[in-house]
């Protein structure tokens, strides 16, 4: 499976995160669009809605099992994902932002 480092990452590459609800209010990467992975199939329509149709979509969760279920399935209907490796503790760690809804500093939970 195709996966990423942190440092790898542009500012401008589609982040999407599938962390559950309570993880991603403690903190999140600005600008990463939202959709649990209790919820992916059912809300797949948005991801489809706000990717952009020729780039890459970078998949995070907070240390890589989940995105990493997320970039497979992605991968078989046809869309060109990758896993961040190490998710969201790799983000902090390399020195990201994460952020609350408002702005705020957050957390990795």
């Amino acid at each position: 499976m195709p996966t990423v480092e942190v440092g790898d990452l542009k500012d401008d590459d589609f982040l999407l995160d599938v962390r559950e609800s309570d993880e991603w209010l403690a903190g999140h990467a600005e600008g990463a669009l939202h959709i649990p992975l209790s919820d992916f199939v059912a809300r797949y329509g948005e991801l489809t809605e706000a990717a952009p149709q020729d780039g890459r979509i970078h998949v995070i969760c907070r240390s890589g099992g989940r995105s990493a279920q997320v970039t497979m399935y992605l991968a078989q209907q046809g869309v060109d994902a990758v896993n961040v490796d190490g998710g969201m503790h790799a983000w902090a760690a390399t020195g990201r932002p994460v952020v609350t809804d408002d702005g705020e500093p957050g957390f990795v939970l």
